[in-house]
């Protein structure tokens, strides 16, 4: 029997449908609607989409949202000194700068301009301020795709707590911390990253498997117990046809996409995992959508916690 698909995109509407009397009453108390800007560096085609979307979707939910501009050939420190501009500005709630920055600005830049945002406007949930909050049990503004993903467990009645779960990924904006959300939900945690020996059998340990490691179609069945909950965070885009002619047979629906575009967004679970789980996420249309609808309820947080 085929997995149980989770709509990300249902659970998405109800979050934004939910926020909007308290967007409302917001504007009414402060005479502004709550406010977010965005960063964008560079024209990274990607980073483009993803920008749009969240601005398009803030603008549909009542948010002032605005987007901020930098070319690819500015410093780190014009980004700083626009990331200090709007700590300081009285309109924006939330700053959102958008990854990846351009490789000139160094290494390390990421990790200054997380520590460079005001931790009340840090929408993001990067900021270390509110990274040991999290860590702690009393974060306030949580990473968006983790949050989004416990939002869908919960709402699709898939029990966290005394479930043992498995997040494969270490990064410090998914794997870190999905693993201490499922912590704190009483979930019995392992991590697992490019190291663990003997990946499948860890993973296939799991009631709930959250696969964040950006290599499409990398999690298969023998990663997966039979009946487990997997949430595929992944999102790569992929333009190689020998890849997708593995994956999808001729005549399937996304065989027919990839032959009209070119290209297909893939997750990091391969096709075949929905023939063995018990729920499962897909992409397009799992937890993505969650990620955009968590930064605006963290933008609302954000608004109502610099006026309470």
């Amino acid at each position: 029997m085929a997995a149980r698909l989770l709509d990300g995109s249902a659970v998405a509407r109800q979050i934004r449908a939910e926020m909007r009397p308290d967007i409302e009453a917001f504007t009414a108390r402060a005479g502004r609607p709550p406010g977010i800007a965005l960063v964008l560096v560079g024209s990274n085609a990607a980073s483009e989409l993803y920008v749009g979307s969240k601005l398009k979707s803030a603008g549909e939910s009542g948010l002032r949202a605005d987007l901020e501009r930098l070319p690819a050939t500015a410093s780190l420190d014009d980004l700083l000194r626009l990331v200090d501009r709007l700590n300081r500005s009285e309109l924006h709630d939330g700053i959102l700068v958008q990854s990846p920055l351009p490789p000139a600005m160094g290494s390390h830049a990421e990790r200054r301009v997380f520590d460079a945002i005001a931790p009340g406007k840090d929408v993001d949930g990067f900021n270390p301020i509110n990274v040991g909050r999290l860590v702690q049990g009393r974060a306030g503004l949580v990473a968006c795709t983790p949050s989004g993903v416990i939002e869908i467990l919960e709402r699709s009645n898939i029990a966290i707590a005394g479930a043992r779960a498995v997040v494969i990924g270490r990064s410090d904006i998914v794997g870190k911390p999905m693993a201490l959300l499922l912590l704190h939900r009483h979930a019995t945690v392992t991590i697992c990253h490019s190291r663990t020996t003997d990946l499948p059998r860890v993973a296939r340990e799991a009631d709930i498997l959250v696969a964040a490691l950006g290599r499409p179609a990398f999690v298969t069945p023998d990663f997966v117990k039979p009946g487990a909950t997997v949430v595929d965070v992944g999102t790569s885009r992929v333009e190689d046809p020998a890849l997708v002619a593995r994956l999808f047979p001729a005549g399937s629906r996304r065989r027919e996409a990839f032959e009209r575009r070119g290209a297909l967004v893939l997750g990091d679970v391969h096709p075949d995992v929905e023939q063995v789980a018990g729920a499962l996420t897909p992409v397009p249309g799992g937890v993505g959508p969650l990620t955009i609808a968590m930064l605006l309820k963290n933008t609302v947080r954000a608004a109502e916690d610099r006026f309470a």
